[in-house]
């Protein structure tokens, strides 16, 4: 076999305008993600009743089953509900209405806010419980001692894994393709079948992952360097 560069060249063009669908599928699904995450963390952290219970049992099932199993159970699920829903109450809103992408950025939020969840519940626990007690005692609410005090060094301490979580839905959401979304994956398949060259389109989209992923790192990198600067009492 021979590798044709020029068509390496000619994929990675083509599929430049398919990054933008696979930054919003990953942007949108770890952001709803970090807020279900959140929630979740904090009621098993300070054991609410029930959500206790449910982000626990929501945690197992989510990091026990294939990414795969939740796009397709999200696709094919929720248009029976909707339109059960539609049809008893007379809603003109049927599943019809909703968008592939809207079915991805579903299933991948619910994704990421399982992982997440372990995430920012691990960088909670990483803060000392002390500095929550001290905060109650000069008169800071909960919420003020959480938002003011331990959420900005759990974030710090979560900052490696909310990147590996970011980075892995970034991958992750080559999946979309399932459910008809054309992210760079789907496109380098479809630039590939008009001549049969899918090792060069996809190594293109392997060098465009790469790529973002390497931004990723950068940023994570740039974050924790003013993080440190900050823990020393420097000057940014």
């Amino acid at each position: 076999m021979t590798l044709d560069f020029s068509f390496i060249w000619t994929a990675f063009v083509k599929l430049l305008p398919a990054i933008p669908n696979t930054l919003y599928i990953t942007v949108v699904s770890v952001s709803c993600g970090f807020i279900i995450g959140t929630i979740v963390a904090l009621s098993r952290i300070y054991k609410i009743p029930v959500l206790n219970q449910l982000g626990t049992s929501y945690v197992t099932f989510i990091r026990g089953t294939p990414m795969l199993t939740h796009l397709l159970l999200i696709y094919f699920g929720l248009p029976l509900i909707i339109d059960g829903l539609a049809e008893k109450y007379g809603w003109s809103f049927n599943s019809v209405s909703i968008p592939m992408i809207g079915f991805a950025y579903i299933s991948f939020s619910i994704t990421a806010g399982a992982y997440l969840a372990e995430v920012i519940r691990s960088g909670m626990l990483a803060v000392d419980k002390g500095q929550l007690e001290a905060a109650h005692s000069i008169g800071m609410t909960t919420f003020q001692a959480l938002r003011r005090i331990v959420f900005p060094q759990a974030f710090a301490a979560a900052l490696p894994n909310l990147s590996n979580s970011l980075i892995g839905m970034l991958h992750g959401s080559t999946l979309a393709f399932t459910v008809s979304v054309v992210d760079i994956n789907a496109k380098a398949q479809i630039v590939a079948a008009t001549n049969w060259k899918f090792f060069e389109a996809y190594l293109a989209a392997a060098l465009i992952f790469w790529g973002l992923t390497i931004v990723i790192e950068r940023i994570t990198a740039w974050l924790e360097k003013r993080i440190n600067v900050y823990n020393r009492g420097g000057v940014a």
